[in-house]
């Protein structure tokens, strides 16, 4: 294995970024540099879990913003991310990578239940382990259920690849005076209600010490670059 700080990582991946430049869907191209990413940090022995947002397919808050019933749009965002996740173990297996794909939500026909202790062996094996389902509730968005996966697998560290590289004082997109955080603290990005993860996400993360990396999907050094520090990140811990 590679002399990295980190033996067992879980990887959240937005939705939106599968886009690539599209509104929505998937976009080839970007999930095939993904899977690329991933199989070189497996092949150098780095454990992977990765769940993935729906962003790109459905946004449940967006309809229940609109009067529809909050409970059936999130219901429909989790079955958004096994899309995703079927979509990105499709990609690794064609690497060769070995994977699993496991849902907390029940169908056997399309994905393994999940359970920890179960994907926990997957990851010993060498498997890459993407959890789709969402944490499996309403009301409870993607970033939670990565930092309950995250706990829940003993994961060293939890990324959040997004479309900035970083966590920033407001949104750099938005707001061109925007400064990027080097680190901070869990406790500062909920007092200073930072958008980059949900707070509930960031409460977990905090009372379970898990430490969080914040960067690019699209930077140069890929995943690899992250995890031996050439790739600018925001370390939250």
């Amino acid at each position: 294995m590679a002399d990295l700080p980190y033996k067992r990582i879980l990887l959240k991946v937005s939705g939106e970024v599968l886009a690539g430049d599209q509104s929505f869907g998937i976009e080839p191209k970007f999930l095939a540099s993904l899977a690329g990413q991933i199989a070189e940090a497996n092949a150098a022995g780095v454990e992977i879990a990765i769940v993935i947002g729906a962003g790109n397919i459905f946004r449940g808050m967006q309809v229940a913003a609109a009067g529809g019933d909050r409970v059936t749009a999130d219901q429909m965002g989790m079955l958004g991310t096994i899309i995703n996740s079927l979509a990105l173990g499709d990609a690794l297996k064609k690497l060769n990578v070995p994977v699993r794909v496991f849902s907390t939500v029940f169908m056997p026909a399309i994905a393994d239940r999940f359970h920890a202790g179960e994907a926990q062996e997957a990851l010993r094996a060498g498997n890459v382990v993407i959890c789709g389902g969402g944490t499996g509730n309403p009301f409870f968005t993607t970033d939670t259920a990565s930092a309950l996966k995250a706990i829940e697998l003993k994961c060293d560290v939890m990324l959040k690849g997004t479309k900035v590289d970083g966590v920033y004082s407001a949104d750099p997109m938005k707001d061109p005076t925007a400064t990027r955080f080097a680190t901070v603290s869990h406790d500062e990005v909920i007092s200073k209600d930072l958008k980059v993860m949900d707070m509930a996400a960031f409460a977990l993360a905090r009372d379970n010490g898990l430490q969080i990396l914040v960067y690019s999907l699209e930077a140069e050094g890929g995943l690899m670059g992250v995890l031996d520090g050439r790739v600018v990140s925001t370390k939250v811990g």
